[in-house]
């Protein structure tokens, strides 16, 4: 189970810092929105500081899970985010589900592993 943790911790890890680091150096070309998505998007974007505060948290966390370093509150800083990329794309873009859920999931299961680091969290 050690393993299967440190592959999802890198793997979280990597798939933070691509999409962060592609979109502070516009490595990636914009994929083409419609509908409701784009006007979400624009919002987003309108907004000015909400999507670089959101990638700025996705790049210190997948610096985080990478190095293996304070991944307790890396998991529960990007818990919001994966939430909200899960329902973004539930409810908008579900072409992007797959990606979203394992995400999530994959955040959970950290979650799980890391669970004694949480417990005094939830005690009276």
């Amino acid at each position: 189970m050690k393993i299967a943790t440190i592959i999802v911790r890198v793997l979280i890890g990597l798939l933070l810092l691509f999409a962060s680091i592609s979109f502070f150096f516009k490595l990636a070309p914009e994929p083409e929105t419609t509908g409701n998505f784009k006007a979400f998007n624009m919002g987003l974007v309108a907004s000015t500081y909400l999507l670089p505060l959101a990638k700025t948290i996705e790049f210190l966390c997948g610096i985080a899970f990478v190095s293996g370093r304070y991944v307790t509150l890396a998991n529960i800083l990007i818990l919001p985010i994966t939430v909200n990329i899960l329902f973004i794309n539930y409810f908008l873009a579900p072409e992007g589900l797959p990606i979203a859920g394992l995400l999530f999931l994959a955040n959970l299961f950290l979650i799980y592993r890391y669970w004694d680091n949480y417990r005094s969290l939830f005690k009276a």
